[in-house]
């Protein structure tokens, strides 16, 4: 017994868990008890029982199941939380109890259940127990059908769905089991007591026996109503009230109350939609366009057989409707025209409301197919016109049923009961009777209008479902059907045949007042009078007026006649209303002299009474034509004008101001006196201020104001104007469409009119109500009345009809498969609605065709579409509605495009429409909640920011919003915080619509989590919900007249207005007259106070956007630093951050772009920024002077999540770096720290191409901000916990280091590499990689000296870093350059095109890692002698510097390959691709295209665009195509060149051929493109420069030489630099090399070679001087000289290992000096401080010399001291100097300088005797110098005319190509005669005795013929042709130089090589270069 003491002590709920079945037992009983004690539902006690409820139910043992079920079902009653339980207890009770097999346990579990129900979970209980009739146990299914049969029973069909029950009752009545069979009879026995004959459809096809039994049992259930008699918690009041009524006795009443409480069901809701449009035949489109009728007829009957399906799932019939109209239409054969009207009787009727989209376009073909003969046609047309039409009599919506019962009544009363009963044969007598007595309702005015009903709801009803309008015009009384299909808008006025100015049943003066809608407003009825003879009227007045009266009349004296008219208006006003013959008087008072009465008191008094009789009497339309004319003329009379008004008014009053109006214009525009024109025009401006607008023919004024605003008169013009800016009041914007032709300055007139009415309403009409409609205007509260008096405005504008230009071929045009074909189409329909203006709705086939657009590939036509749909909504207005399902819809699928423009345009296009047609088309139906439905983040966050823009403004909504709500739902939980925000801000305008309870409930299907918090957020937006907008005040406070206009003027503003207020940033003045009050335009505009009108907003706008404030950022610092704000530092911005940097930016930034900058919305950031953008170049001070608040405020876009505004502002930094370098200003150490870290945070994105950008940033900071300081903000980002950051960061400091030395490292270069060797270790491959790099680029630099500062590595990091710097295979370069300390005025180092290299694809090295990678060449270049200077010995022995003792590899020789032609290798055309051939249309965008792929890392994509190009290239037609995309190419190019060096040809899997093959293709298109002299002009000194850099890097590349075609490639390369340097435009190319030879003297990686390359580029520069100088611009290269001289003062330019840089600069100088004399220094302008280099001096140094110098020398000499002669010099100094010139040639630097300066003395003495000087040396040394002077000669004399004083050799001079072996001075003057291989060895002689090398060690060397076999590269383009400067020399040169190549050669040749044996090779070698010479030629 101890266990049993044990159990008891535990508490109530851990026995109900323990496991002895006892004790459980003991517990559910105290549970029981408990339960049934606890009195408060909401107890905390319950709580404790939550988690076990389920347990109770589903205990194992049987005994104590039936215990726990009874606590469970008291649990269930009273238990606040119960719900909660709901899903996992009735589960348990479906499994667990219903299969129990005793009675009672069944009973309770049943009982649970239906508690369950009572407490409002129905739902999750039909849910539990349908999923339990999956159960394979019988038992199970038996007890949960009879459970939801009980239920059903209990408390009825509104709280059971029946649909999912009927949905598997046929599967139950199939069961095996008879239980199962007879629980379904007995529940489908229950739900037809519920819904009666709907069950018939799903059950017709089970078992006929059971059919039969079940129709018995049917036809036994009572008739009444069944009522539940079971309530939920939240109804049980009213149970309480019930059992009250029926003790009571009053079950009648209660009966009554109750009889709506049962839902009427629809079969159709319950019937499972069939799909069929995937079970079309597959050829079905095809054999309806058969040509054989059976075949058409066989497609037919298929669809026919699918049709049949009682109902269809939603889908996109349209092209299917579009097959069969064409049938019913045009099939000659009558039997398949009425096969195909069955058809869509099908669609009509399986569809319903959903076929309402595709009525409008069958209805009029089936009412033109009415005049066929047959009657089976007839009847097959009629029941499909019927299907279309009468199923919305059945429609769920009541308005829309009642809407639909009011339109045939209207046509019953119209056209006859006989003509319309055979189509209502089958409606049923309830809704009959509804139809007869909606029929006894109407009233007919005089045949005027079908009255009363229809006019009530005639907007109302089903807009969108039929376009009969068009067809119910006809007068034709075949029309009968015409009532049917919708609501007749037109059709009864048609039918009346009146003008539709009098077509409006308003109440008399045409207010749109509500009168209009009562009964009383018939009263109007218009007074209709025979005109009477002169003679009848006399008698019909004497009758009236006292006989003196008629009598003086025409009395000739005035006195008389003013009496007369004394006792005429006493009679009058005594006059009763019936017994006035108002017709007589007005007749009477026009008779002689009439209105030609002289007299103006007597005529004052004939108006006053003519005002009396149309006020007092029945004045007819017949009585007023007599006196207006009479009127019209006295009206600019200047006594008696104001009662002619007076009495028109009276008239407009009597007889409605459309037609007096309209009668009054138009008789003053026949006569010609202006001043009555004027007035008539004033007066009318006055009246309809009076009257409102109601009713008049806005057309027929137009034509008279236009008329009037042509007068000459000023004073018409004038009131013309008044009078349209009053009409301006009532029909709004779409007014000035009439007026757009006029002449500019009348336009502005017009404008400013409008201007001034803008956001006024207009006045509340004060006449033309009282008379008539003095009661019942108590039904203001209708919703619609709004709607009706705009569309009475809307409806006076004259629509166009253009359905008949939207012909089939317009269509099919806009469906082509070609775009160009596509786009014309579009534009076709754009100029047909422009042409048009307004527009009726029937448009033809043009919405399918639209629609098919909107989803266009090609975006720019999407956008056109959308264009064209926002005209389409201006130009049809209101009628546009019956295109939302169609047209609407897919516009909203727009939004989810993920261009931003496009989505722009397309909420712009949707706004449009909802302007037009309210918001009640777009809510009705499952579309809106299908497109919220899918996922897509763009479409969902519009869409939704659309509906909360657009729901509060509604009053009600369509009950088919809450369809959205679980899409809501889900928006609220989406991945995009986007779209998320965006469902939160939605959610309180829901919640206005459906309540609180409602949105609540809809959670119940959510996940426990979901549901939690999205019913927080629930309770959130409760408080937040904002009041339903108050309906318009009651008519009798404000008619009907006032508020209509206003209503409208929002919805016709022209659809440029939306456009222009969403997407422009700067409106345009005459555009943006939208109205001041659309909500449309209050929220593009932002914070703009909508009153000021938007021409005063552009011209703030014109204004500077930044405000230059003195000395304001200095003043911001000192406050920072005085910590009077808060330092910028943050890890994501508060809102303090935001409100200070708002505060600071006042006074300093315009206010509207303040506005843009700071607006919640992400659209006007973009638009700020484009703005900067514009403004940036014209306002540099201004944006220098707010450059750190613009730092921050870019900062703050780097937190935002969207990604466009990013970009754009990556966009924008770029530019404004490029602009600080180009100022040369220097950021501040306070913009730096408060934009760099935040910079370097956004260089980790995951988006590739926002890490480029950040990286060209940072690249271009450089340049206004010291390298070192950045050094440590980048290396803090390398702390970052993203990956990325690190990576990219670490590169970053690699490209630092790189391009700046050492000195960048912060701290020491020590802490800053054993920081970056840490992350050898980290986790992520990136950035292991590119820590490596990072220390392999500075092993490049430092060599060893790396391991020192790196320090101690783990041993695994070590050896991967040992690992990496093998793979790099770079040794360090000899001793580097000295390091260049850097400074942060590298603005021209590096030029403004670096940052475009980072873009290039593939790689992701900035662009001074590139450069500084090329420039230290390769591993062989890097170990190499220079090979360019090694033999030439002149070059040797006069240099300064010391010699190189390094013995030359020698490079052998293979010569096949130089005695082929040299060809431009041609790059292999492949297919090209079509864009080409439409260059001239979309040429740009295509050139970019295929220009970006040039860059491609994919070597086939990039051959393929380098074809493409060239083809253009080489048509002359179409190479100006490629202008203005130059740069771009070559910037293309040369990342292409950069990606082959780095990538490609490291690559070993790439096959070299595919690189050769790819080189070709780039150096060919650029040769084409650099013959072109246009072109290769418009190339930019900063492209240039890289282009060269890329060209000499590659012609460096010693990888290429080992390739086959290598050679080849070279030469090109090098005639390619040729055409470079000449074609260019010369400023450009000369201050690229001047640049480009800087940074390659300041790269310490960079080898001697490129550096001497370019200096050759130069000098071939300088050859070109004479011929260019006229078309350079001097003052840029001065500058750059400047630049390059401050850098390199002469003191550091010497200190260059060689002595060419200082040459190169002063020859460039000198030859300038030569070419422009003294004007030089008139050149210097562009500098701004002279003092900074030694430029200046310089030219006034030499400009001194050549005053008196021959110019053959150069300044050169004279410096380095060689004094020159005068003829009077004395012998001792002739013979001191000679001796110094012959020591000179002993000494080892200055052998060539002395040699040169020989060669002067002795051509200027030529009698000087040298020979005393020459005996006393060597043999050797006297051969050495005559052969010295021979070859100076031969160069200076047999060259042409070039200074050779220079100091240069002339082969250094020229050369611009790097061959392998050295050039050597050419052989052979021009003369012809030859210098023998003897000299070169004596010469390799002297230099190898110099060398310390022993001549006689040469017998290991190999044979000659073993040398020629190594290939060398062939210098085909290189030099010699330099020295000439025609280029027609070109071919003798470069053959003559390879030549010289040979020749040296030979002379590396051993000694053992007899001489004789090489001449005889050179003569060998001669014949072949003839050979070459001949085939060239």
């Amino acid at each position: 017994m101890g266990d049993d003491s044990e159990w008891l002590k535990l508490p109530v709920d851990q026995k109900c868990e323990h496991k002895l079945w006892k004790a459980r037992l003991s517990g559910y009983e105290e549970a029981l008890k408990i339960f049934q004690k606890i009195k408060d539902e909401k107890s905390p006690e319950w709580s404790k029982f939550l988690g076990l409820i389920k347990k109770f139910v589903t205990d194992s043992n049987a005994v104590v199941q039936l215990k726990g079920l009874e606590a469970a079902l008291v649990y269930v009653e009273n238990a606040h939380v119960a719900g909660k339980t709901t899903g996992e207890v009735v589960s348990g009770v479906v499994s667990k109890v219903f299969n129990q097999p005793k009675a009672k346990a069944k009973e309770l579990g049943i009982e649970i259940c239906l508690m369950y129900i009572e407490i409002e979970k129905g739902e999750a209980v039909q849910e539990e127990l349908l999923k339990g009739l999956d159960n394979k146990n019988p038992k199970i299914i038996v007890a949960c059908v009879e459970t939801l049969r009980k239920a059903l029973s209990e408390f009825g069909s509104k709280i059971i769905l029946l649909k999912p029950i009927i949905k598997v009752l046929p599967k139950l009545f199939e069961s095996r089991e008879k239980a199962v069979r007879d629980e379904a009879k007995l529940i489908a026995v229950e739900i037809y007591r519920w819904i009666r004959d709907a069950l018939r459809p799903p059950l017709q096809n089970i078992n006929s026996v059971q059919l039969k039994e079940l129709e018995e049992e049917w036809v036994k259930l009572p008739t009444s109503a069944p009522r539940p008699t079971r309530f939920l918690r939240s109804q049980q009041e009213l149970e309480a009230k019930l059992e009250q009524q029926q003790s009571a006795g009053g079950d009648a009443e209660g009966g009554g109350d109750d009889g709506d409480e049962v839902p009427q069901i629809d079969a159709y809701e319950l019937l499972e939609a069939v799909e069929i449009l995937s079970k079309l035949p597959k050829d079905f489109y095809d054999k309806i366009e058969a040509k054989k009728w059976q075949e058409r007829k066989e497609a037919l009957e298929a669809v026919e057989v699918l049709v049949k399906n009682p109902k269809l799932e939603a889908g996109d019939y349209a092209d299917l409707v579009k097959a069969l109209k064409k049938v019913v239409g045009k099939d000659t054969n009558v039997m398949l025209v009425a096969l195909a009207a069955k058809c869509l009787t099908g669609l009509a009727v399986g569809l319903r409301k959903k076929f309402g989209q595709y009525a409008g376009h069958v209805v009029p073909t089936i009412l033109e197919k009415f005049k066929e003969k047959k009657p089976q046609v007839v009847q097959a047309l009629q029941e499909a016109i019927d299907a279309i039409f009468l199923t919305h009599i059945n429609d769920s919506a009541p308005e829309v049923r009642d809407a639909a019962f009011e339109a045939l009544g209207t046509a019953l009363k119209v056209v006859g009961e006989k003509a319309v009963n055979p189509f209502l044969a089958d409606v049923d007598k309830l809704k009959l009777d509804k139809i007869k007595e909606c029929s006894e309702k109407v009233e007919l005015i005089h045949g005027k209008k079908a009255g009363l009903a229809a006019d009530k709801k005639e907007f109302k009803p089903l807009p969108g479902r039929t376009a009969a309008s068009g067809a119910a015009g006809d007068k034709d009384t075949k029309d009968i059907s015409a009532p049917k299909p919708g609501p007749l808008k037109k059709a009864p006025a048609a039918k009346a045949g009146g003008p539709p100015k009098k077509g409006k049943p308003a109440a008399p003066g045409g207010t749109g007042n509500t009168g209009t809608k009562n009964k009383k407003g018939l009263e109007t009825k218009e007074i209709v009078e025979p005109e009477l003879s002169i003679e009848v009227c006399e008698e019909k007045a004497s009758a009236v007026l006292p006989p003196t009266c008629i009598q003086l009349l025409d009395s000739s004296n005035w006195k008389e006649r003013l009496a007369c008219m004394e006792e005429f208006q006493k009679a009058v006003e005594l006059m009763d209303r019936t017994e006035m013959p108002c017709q007589a008087l007005v007749r009477m008072l026009a008779k002689k002299p009439g209105w030609k009465e002289t007299n103006f008191q007597v005529m004052q008094m004939k108006l006053h009474i003519v005002a009396l009789i149309a006020q007092k009497g029945n004045f007819s339309k017949t009585s007023a034509q007599i006196v207006l004319d009479g009127l019209v003329d006295k009206i600019g009379d200047v006594k008696c004008g104001n009662n002619a008004k007076e009495a028109m008014t009276a008239i407009a009053e009597a007889c409605m101001l459309p037609w007096t109006a309209e009668q009054v214009v138009s008789m003053a525009f026949s006569q010609k006196n202006p001043k009555n024109q004027s007035e008539t025009l004033n007066w009318l401006s006055n009246a309809i201020k009076e009257f409102g607008f109601s009713g008049l023919n806005v057309k027929a004024f137009i034509s008279n104001v236009k008329t009037a605003l042509a007068a000459t008169n000023p004073a018409v013009r004038t009131a013309a104007i008044t009078l349209l800016g009053v009409m301006y009041l009532y029909v709004g914007p779409s007014l000035r469409m009439f007026f757009e032709d006029e002449k500019p300055a009348l336009l502005s007139q017009i404008d400013a009119e409008f201007e001034k009415m803008q956001g006024q309403s207009p006045p509340a009409p004060t006449r033309g109500i009282s008379k008539h409609s003095t009661s019942g205007t108590d039904e203001g509260e209708d919703g619609d009345e709004p709607d009706d008096g705009s569309n009475d405005v809307v409806d006076l504008l004259p629509r166009t009809e253009i359905s008949d230009k939207i012909t089939s071929e317009l269509v099919s045009k806009i469906g082509d498969k070609n775009w160009k074909i596509r786009k014309e189409g579009l534009d076709e329909v754009a100029g047909i609605i422009n042409e048009a203006k307004f527009i009726q709705p029937n448009i033809g086939e043009l919405p399918t065709a639209l629609k098919g657009r909107l989803n266009d590939s090609n975006k720019i036509l999407v956008q056109q579409t959308l264009n064209i749909l926002q005209q389409l909504a201006v130009a049809m207005g209101p009628n546009i509605k019956q295109h939302v399902k169609n047209l609407g819809i897919p516009i909203i699928t727009v939004l989810g495009d993920s261009k931003n423009n496009v989505r722009a345009a397309a909420l712009a296009t949707v706004n449009a429409w909802a302007e037009q047609t309210g918001m009640k088309e777009w809510l009705e139906g499952e579309d809106l909640s299908e497109e919220l439905k899918k996922e897509n983040p763009f479409l969902r966050q519009e869409l939704l920011g659309w509906l909360a823009e657009k729901l509060p403004t509604l009053r009600s909504t369509p009950t088919d919003l809450i369809l959205c709500v679980p899409h809501l739902y889900s928006c609220l939980e989406d991945r995009n915080g986007d779209v998320r925000k965006k469902a939160q801000d939605a959610l309180p305008f829901f919640m206005m619509h459906l309540g609180y309870e409602k949105m609540a409930k809809a959670t119940g299907k959510l996940k426990p989590t979901s549901k939690d918090q999205v019913l927080a957020m629930l309770e959130k937006a409760k408080a937040n919900m904002p009041a339903k907008p108050a309906p318009p005040a009651k008519a009798t406070s404000k008619p009907m007249g006032g508020s209509a206009p206003a209503k409208f003027q929002p919805a016709s503003a022209p659809a440029e207005d939306s456009i222009s207020s969403s997407a422009e940033p700067k409106p345009d003045p005459k555009k943006a007259k939208a109205p001041g009050l659309s909500s449309k335009a209050k929220s593009a505009q932002g914070k703009k106070v909508p009153s000021k009108t938007s021409l005063k907003e552009d011209e703030d706008k014109s204004g500077p956007i930044f405000i230059v404030v003195p000395n304001g950022k200095e003043q911001r610092m000192k406050d920072e630093k005085g910590l009077k704000v808060l330092k910028w530092n943050f890890t994501t911005p508060r809102d303090e951050y935001i409100e200070q940097l708002k505060t600071q930016m006042s006074s300093c930034v315009a206010k509207w772009l303040q506005d843009e900058m700071f607006h919640s919305d992400f659209q006007h950031h973009n638009k700020a920024l484009a703005v900067m953008v514009d403004h940036l170049e014209s306002e540099k001070e201004g944006v220098i002077g707010c450059l750190d608040l613009i730092l921050k405020w870019l900062t703050l876009r780097f937190f935002d999540t969207n990604t466009s505004v990013l970009m754009k502002a990556l966009e924008y930094l770029k530019l404004l770096f490029t602009l600080l370098s180009e100022e040369e200003y220097h950021l501040t150490e306070s913009e730096a720290s408060s934009f760099i870290p935040y910079l370097v945070v956004k260089v980790g994105e995951p988006k590739d191409v926002i890490r480029k950008d950040v990286r060209a940033i940072l690249n271009r900071m450089c340049l206004v901000y010291p390298a070192s300081k950045m050094f440590p903000f980048i290396m803090e980002g390398t702390k970052s916990k993203n990956s990325k950051q690190r990576a990219e960061c670490l590169e970053e400091l690699g490209c630092l280091v790189e391009s700046y030395g050492m000195n960048v490292c912060q701290p020491t270069p020590g802490k800053a590499l054993k920081e970056i060797a840490v992350h050898i270790g980290d986790r992520d491959n990136a950035v292991r990689n590119a820590a490596l790099n990072t220390i392999v680029t500075v092993y490049n630099v430092h060599g060893d000296q790396v391991f020192k500062l790196i320090g101690n590595l783990s041993e695994k990091d070590m050896s991967m870093l040992e690992e990496r710097i093998k793979r790099s295979a770079k040794r360090p370069s000899a001793a580097p350059i000295k390091q260049v300390e850097e400074k942060p005025q590298r603005a021209q180092n590096i030029s403004s095109n670096a940052n475009m290299l980072r873009k290039g694809p593939a790689e992701d090295m900035s662009s001074k890692l590139n450069q500084a990678r090329s420039m230290s060449g390769h591993p062989e270049a890097a170990q190499m002698v220079r090979r360019e200077f090694q033999l030439d010995l002149d070059e040797i022995e006069n240099d300064n510097g010391t010699v190189r003792c390094e013995m030359p590899e020698l490079v052998q020789h293979k010569l096949d390959d130089i005695f082929e032609p040299v060809l431009i290798p041609e790059p292999k055309i492949r297919a090209v691709s079509p864009h080409f051939d439409d260059m001239h249309s979309n040429t740009a965008s295509t050139i970019n295209f295929i220009i970006s792929q040039v860059a491609s890392g994919d070597i086939n994509t990039s051959i393929q665009a380098l074809t493409q190009i060239d083809e253009v290239l080489r048509q002359e037609d179409k190479a100006e195509a490629m202008s203005g995309h130059i740069d771009q190419f070559l910037i293309a190019t040369f990342m292409q060149l950069r990606l082959i060096y780095n990538t490609h040809m490291a690559d070993e899997k790439l096959e070299k051929d595919e690189i050769i093959k790819l080189y070709s293709c780039i150096i060919g298109n650029m040769i084409s493109l650099f013959q072109i002299e246009s072109l290769a002009r418009e190339a930019s000194t900063g492209v240039l420069k890289d282009l060269m850099h890329g060209l000499i890097t590659l012609m460096l590349d010693s990888r290429i030489e080992d390739l086959e075609e290598g050679q080849q490639v070279i030469r090109s390369v090098n005639l390619l630099v040729v055409k470079v340097l000449e074609k260019s435009d010369q400023t450009n190319i000369l201050s690229a090399l001047l640049v480009l030879l800087q940074d390659s003297l300041l790269a310490t990686a960079s080898s001697p070679k490129f550096s001497e390359l370019v200096m050759k580029c130069l000098w071939r520069m300088v050859r070109l001087l004479p011929d260019t100088i006229n078309s350079i611009n001097l003052d840029r290269i001065l500058l750059d000289i400047h630049i390059f001289m401050k850098v390199f003062p002469k003191e550091k330019l010497k200190q260059c290992k060689s002595e060419f840089p200082i040459r190169t600069l002063k020859t460039l100088l000198h030859t300038l000096c030569k070419l422009k004399g003294p004007k030089i220094l008139d050149h210097l302008t562009m500098i701004d401080n002279k003092n900074e280099s030694e430029l200046e001096a310089h030219l006034c140094r030499m400009m001194k010399h050549s005053m008196d110098q021959t110019g053959s020398k150069s300044d050169k000499e004279t410096e380095k001291g060689a004094s020159r002669i005068d003829e009077k010099s004395s012998k001792a100094k002739v013979n001191d100097f000679l001796a110094e010139i012959f020591k000179k040639i002993g000494s080892k630097e200055n052998t060539k300088e002395g040699l040169a300066e020989l060669y002067e003395y002795k051509k200027k003495y030529s009698d000087a005797d040298i020979e005393p000087f020459l005996k006393n040396s060597s043999q050797f040394f006297q051969s050495y110098v005559e052969r010295g002077l021979r070859v100076i000669e031969m160069e200076r004399e047999g060259k042409g005319r070039i200074s050779t004083s220079t100091g240069i050799s002339p082969q250094m001079e020229v050369t611009c190509v790097p061959t392998p072996t050295s050039t050597v001075s050419s052989i052979g003057n021009t003369n012809g005669e030859e210098v023998g291989p003897s000299v070169y060895l004596e010469r390799l002689k002297i230099l190898r005795q110099r060398c310390g090398l022993d001549n006689t060690k040469q017998d290991d060397r190999p044979p000659l013929t073993s040398l020629l076999s190594k290939p060398a590269v062939p210098t085909v383009a290189s030099s010699t042709d330099m020295l000439h400067s025609k280029l027609s020399q070109l071919r003798e040169s470069r053959e003559q130089h390879q030549h010289s190549d040979l020749d040296s050669n030979q002379t590396h040749s051993s000694g053992t090589v007899t001489s004789s044996s090489s001449t005889a090779n050179i003569d060998d070698l001669k014949k072949r270069l003839e050979r070459i010479k001949s085939s060239r030629k």
